[in-house]
Formats: C-alpha cells, structure tokens, sequence
C-alpha cells in the first residue's frame, strides 16, 4: 500500500509562495495519477489539482489556476505543488492522495496534511 506524506506548509503573508511536497512510501507510486486536496476549517475537503502517472496531464480547480502548479518526479517518489500569489482563502490543510478516478476521486486514505496559513 502506498504511504503519502504531505510537507512544506507554513505560515505566509497573502502574495507569497510554498512549495508543498508529497512523498511516497512504502511502494513506488509512479503507475497512479495524483491530487492535491484542502479542507478549510468547518468546510468539506476540496479538489485542488491533479497530476497523471506520468506527469502529461493535469488539472486545476479554478480556485487555483493561473496560481499553481503540479509536478512529479518519479524517479524520488514525490509529487510538488507550487503556490504562488496566495490568498487568506487558500488556508487550509492540504493533503494528497492518489486517485481512484481521474481527475478528482481520491483513493481515500488520507495522511496528516500539511497546514497552509496565509495572513492578510
């Protein structure tokens, strides 16, 4: 079974940047596609981009496009996500997981998360 684990979340003034990374253990998860979700405090968890096993094609929730980015390298397990231009409404915690059905439906295990606050 692959273990995900988010990293690279803190604390960020409102037009700033993270990087946030998705480490796989466990099993090389380089055969599935990937997402990145956020749940914000009292709100459900939430699409926010997607990536395919071999990094080809991907897909953004319009919250978030324009501002960013999803990669993977294959060859270190890991799978990034760029933010820039952040907004208060981006804090969140974020996970990923690998999907089930492309480009939103995660297998469903989730890991700790990473927390995302950005202050205005």
């Amino acid at each position: 079974q692959v273990q995900l684990v988010e990293s690279g979340g803190g604390l960020v003034q409102a037009g700033g940047s993270l990087r946030l990374s998705c480490a796989a253990s466990g099993r090389t998860f380089s055969g599935y596609a990937v997402g990145w979700f956020r749940q914000a405090p009292e709100k459900e968890r939430e699409f926010v981009a997607a990536i395919s096993w071999d990094g080809g094609h991907t897909r953004y929730a319009d919250s978030v496009k324009g501002r960013f980015t999803i990669s993977r390298n294959n060859a270190k397990n890991t799978v990034y996500l760029q933010m820039n231009s952040l907004k208060p409404e981006d804090t969140a915690v974020y996970y990923c997981s690998a999907l089930r059905q492309w480009p939103n439906q995660a297998i469903g295990s989730w890991g700790q998360g990473t927390q995302v606050t950005v202050s205005s």
